[in-house]
């Protein structure tokens, strides 16, 4: 006979349960500051299938990490930025940072970082990215939209053509 006994399976959860570990989950995630510690939970809440902690803990790092005052124009860049990188880690499986962007921005700045990615036709692999997850507000050309008056007329023109041509009602972005 066997000394290891069977293991018995966990109790189901009821929808009660389920409902209250979830809102305790999208709770603390609104708290948390530890950039690996969201990643952890939206990792798990992927696992399990809450799609709304997962979004909420996708959301996060990229305002925790983010640079600048909030609702500045460059605390929206490196929002993006920090959006983005973490799409491609989780695509890769590894850290891939937006080195060329960065580099850009030590050069000339946030907005005008921003205000020539905006002006190159088509939209950017980072567009694409974005709009694949449902996240126009973290595009480029939603930030040149939000802070209209870091921009100039043609750069306007431009992002909410690239919106409008993808779906998305620019009104909806505008602060």
């Amino acid at each position: 006979m066997s000394k290891n006994k069977p293991k018995k399976p966990a109790p189901a959860q009821t929808e009660a349960q389920i409902e209250s570990r979830n809102a305790a989950a999208l709770a603390r995630v609104a708290e948390m500051t530890d950039a690996d510690g969201l990643r952890n939970l939206m990792a798990n809440a992927e696992r399990l299938g809450v799609e709304p902690v997962r979004d909420a803990a996708f959301r996060r790092p990229a305002a925790v990490q983010s640079d600048g005052e909030e609702g500045s124009v460059e605390n929206a860049v490196w929002q993006m930025i920090h959006a983005v990188e973490q799409i491609k880690r989780e695509a890769a499986g590894k850290t891939i940072r937006l080195s060329y962007l960065r580099r850009d921005i030590q050069k000339v700045g946030e907005a005008r970082a921003i205000g020539k990615i905006v002006a190159k036709p088509g939209p950017s692999e980072r567009f694409d990215e974005l709009m694949a997850r449902s996240l126009p507000g973290y595009t480029a050309e939603a930030i040149v939209l939000s802070h209209p008056d870091d921009f100039d007329e043609d750069t306007r023109a431009a992002a909410t053509a690239r919106l409008t041509e993808a779906g998305v009602d620019p009104a909806t972005l505008m602060t």
